[in-house]
């Protein structure tokens, strides 16, 4: 579904992403595992269409994305759920999921997944009138993935959802990530929380400054000595 094929990308001068190539098959999830500045956001924000890559190729469906305004590749179904969750602030849980039907116009497939959102996180029904800068960080995160399911994507692109959470609402937000996957949603997750990436993925890359060093399926990398001591701590 997603191929993405030596893809290098420049601050300036400095090179962050080195010639990166991964594919995501279709019903997936792939994680990319790597520390602090390894280059994984950056891999996320240039597949999205926020950043544009000096050389390389990303398809999706077929269709080649690199040069493509990121609203239209929201439009055909890859759709980011950002670090920092990044919720509109001033606006009500309600108007934030109506952001993420932005682009559609079918009213009844909307009211449909609006539902579906509530049924995932009763939390935000039980908020849905509340400006959103007022939610804890737990109940933003649960907003910026339901905002992202309001633009039903096919693959969903989700950066660092445990960052910041205590382990109980983490092990909540993978528990649903789990959920959006079995309805039929692929997952490319970057998350720094290898153990909990690794128990729900398929297959796995390890980036360390810009580079993939090491490929597999997560059994395989759960069981590396490589990454066990970098990562998973042991």
């Amino acid at each position: 579904m997603l191929e993405v094929n030596d893809i290098n990308v420049y601050y300036g001068a400095i090179h962050a992403v080195k010639g990166i190539s991964l594919t995501v098959g279709d019903g997936e999830i792939v994680t990319l595992i790597g520390s602090n500045g390894a280059g994984k956001t950056t891999t996320l924000q240039t597949i999205s269409g926020i950043l544009t890559p000096k050389t390389g190729s990303i398809k999706f469906d077929g269709e080649e994305l690199v040069g493509v305004p990121a609203h239209k590749i929201v439009g055909k179904g890859l759709v980011q759920v950002p670090e920092g969750r990044h919720v509109f602030s001033n606006m009500s849980v309600m108007e934030n999921l109506d952001m993420g039907a932005y682009l559609r116009k079918d009213k009844d497939g909307i009211e449909k997944d609006r539902k579906r959102v509530f049924e995932l996180f009763p939390r935000l029904y039980e908020r849905r009138s509340q400006m959103a800068g007022t939610l804890s960080g737990g109940e933003q995160q649960m907003l910026a993935m339901g905002r992202a399911l309001m633009s039903r994507p096919k693959t969903l692109l989700m950066d660092e959802p445990s960052m910041g959470l205590a382990p109980l609402l983490v092990k909540e937000i993978f528990s649903i990530i789990r959920n959006i996957h079995e309805e039929g949603t692929t997952v490319l997750l970057v998350e720094q929380n290898a153990n909990m990436a690794l128990s729900i993925a398929d297959r796995a890359y390890v980036l360390e400054t810009g580079r993939i060093v090491l490929s597999g399926t997560a059994a395989e990398m759960a069981a590396s000595e490589e990454v066990r001591k970098a990562y998973l701590g042991g």
